[in-house]
């Protein structure tokens, strides 16, 4: 009777954990996908509203040189602040809507594959717990987890910030320079191919030696932050070259996401070893090349 009560409350915190982790990913993509959707028709919207405006303008004594364009200022070329700060000068505003756009999508993409990994640290707990030997909570290596890639978040803005003072972006936030675009992907491919990828991975495929490699799961919570710190980290040395090429697709091309999370999590949970990696490294080698012979 005790061990089918204990077995019952085990299922159950493992629903409670796999339930979490599961609205925390639909919530990032509901988000992202609200996103992409307000952008889309932002820019649709632009081209509509700047013909109007020109049919309805007075063009007797107007000097074409100089002529100003409603809703488009010259020196920025402000289109409108909701259509993603791509055309003008960015604001402390933009910079904190750019973070957190990155930071859940961030979320989005990466809590799937993840999910493994907390899985066994919760079922790990929970004998813990039954053994009179309790460690921290799932929620502490989660969130050190996710602090890792929110701090990649700060550099993809700035990326972002980068690629669009000097006019690289279009609105929907995808490069507009073909050989930027193929040299990326060549960068993404050969960087699947690489060692540093193969450790990385290898952390990330297989939770049971990642824990017997770097000591066991933590008592502490501060312990057990950084161990999910840790994971991270090997996580984002696997992925990093990956989310880099939404820059080349859209960032806010929802399929291009949805894309790159699948590959992500394929790799990881897929038991073929290096074989996923390779095989995508050299599509995206190939079609990187192919786009710069097209741009020459």
């Amino acid at each position: 009777m005790i061990d089918t009560a204990l077995e019952a409350v085990l299922r159950r915190d493992r629903t409670v954990v796999t339930a979490a982790l599961v609205i925390i990913a639909v919530l990032a993509w509901v988000y992202v996908l609200w996103l992409a959707a307000d952008m889309a028709m932002q820019h649709a919207a632009a081209p509509s509203a700047a013909v109007g405006d020109m049919a309805g303008m007075d063009m007797s004594g107007t000097d074409a040189g100089n002529m100003d364009m409603p809703g488009m200022d010259k020196g920025g070329m402000d289109m409108g602040a909701t259509m993603a700060p791509g055309f003008r000068a960015w604001a402390p505003a933009d910079f904190a809507f750019i973070f957190a756009m990155w930071s859940v999508m961030m979320v989005g993409m990466m809590t799937p594959s993840v999910a493994p990994m907390v899985l066994l640290y919760a079922g790990v707990g929970r004998k813990a717990r039954a053994g009179g030997r309790p460690i921290a909570s799932t929620a502490w290596f989660f969130t050190g987890y996710l602090l890792v890639w929110v701090a990649f978040s700060v550099v993809a803005t700035g990326a972002q910030w980068l690629l669009a003072s000097q006019a690289l972006l279009s609105p929907l936030m995808a490069t507009n320079s073909t050989v930027l675009g193929g040299l990326v992907l060549i960068a993404a491919g050969l960087y699947q191919w690489t060692p540093m990828k193969g450790v990385c991975l290898q952390q990330c495929q297989a939770p049971i030696a990642f824990l017997a490699i770097h000591g066991g799961f933590r008592s502490d919570p501060l312990g057990a932050l950084r161990f999910g710190i840790v994971h991270g980290a090997y996580c984002l040395g696997c992925c990093w070259a990956l989310m880099a090429l939404l820059f080349v697709g859209g960032v806010m091309n929802v399929l291009w996401i949805a894309g790159i999370a699948i590959l992500i999590l394929l790799e990881k949970t897929v038991p073929t070893g290096q074989l996923i990696p390779r095989i995508s490294g050299t599509l995206m080698a190939a079609i990187g090349a192919w786009l710069l012979v097209q741009a020459s």
